[in-house]
């Protein structure tokens, strides 16, 4: 610790060199808790590199009350969330262009919203009638549950138990067969 003091004072003395000591003496195991994070060693360098600067450039606030090396991890660990927080968001945005990219008027796409939908038209045929009049009064005709209670003659009660067991049925219908449906087999 009394090591640790003095290279940090040497350093925010404008000593750049001192702080080649503390990168030897944490860059092993920094390296290892953030390769542990990112399963990937390219990415664990880069975000240790980026980790270091940003230590460097804070090194000024560390406080001196806890150890240094649990103020050295927790800069670097909140320094990785950012950039996956960065990183997923970056993903969205992308997913989101891409998505908004898709020419609907394409003959390609024209034809796998066609197959879908047949099939599934297909799957809630295979419903039975009361299950499927429920499901196409609450997707179909976007009716509140209320009203499908109304229209059905049934209680609340059981449009919910039964619209629940339709979509159970179809999704354990889609895990079985496959098909275009992963939002129904994932809960959709």
């Amino acid at each position: 610790m009394e090591e640790e003091a003095f290279w940090i004072k040497q350093v925010l003395a404008g000593n750049k060199q001192a702080y080649g000591h503390i990168i030897n003496k944490y860059k092993n195991p920094l390296y290892a808790t953030i390769l542990r994070m990112t399963k990937n060693p390219q990415d664990a360098q880069d975000l240790v590199q980026e980790a270091f600067i940003k230590i460097y450039n804070q090194l000024g606030k560390y406080d001196q009350k806890g150890a240094f090396s649990s103020w050295l991890y927790r800069v670097a660990v909140n320094h990785c969330m950012d950039e996956f927080r960065k990183k997923s968001s970056q993903i969205k945005q992308a997913e989101i262009n891409e998505a908004s990219a898709v020419n609907t008027k394409h003959p390609e796409v024209i034809l796998l919203k066609k197959e879908k939908n047949r099939q599934v038209e297909k799957l809630i045929s295979t419903l039975p009638e009361d299950e499927r009049i429920i499901i196409l009064l609450r997707y179909a005709n976007e009716l509140p549950y209320e009203e499908i209670a109304e229209t059905t003659g049934m209680p609340l009660s059981m449009v919910r138990n039964k619209l629940h067991r339709a979509k159970k049925k179809m999704r354990e219908t889609v895990k079985k067969q496959g098909g275009y449906y992963n939002e129904l087999s994932n809960g959709g």
